[in-house]
């Protein structure tokens, strides 16, 4: 039981971590970095993309 609900937290975080970076993105913002790692992004390599 306390796996399941272990599972279903980290399920939860990522989530929100895909939802937060994609809005700051959305809003030429830089995503945090807490949100880029747990997404398993590298925050250095990810201020080094440009948009075209």
């Amino acid at each position: 039981m306390r796996t399941s609900r272990t599972a279903i937290r980290n399920l939860i975080d990522i989530v929100g971590s895909a939802i937060n970076a994609a809005g700051a993105v959305e809003g030429n913002r830089a995503p945090r970095g807490n949100d880029l790692r747990r997404l398993g992004i590298d925050p250095v390599e990810f201020a080094k993309i440009r948009r075209i």
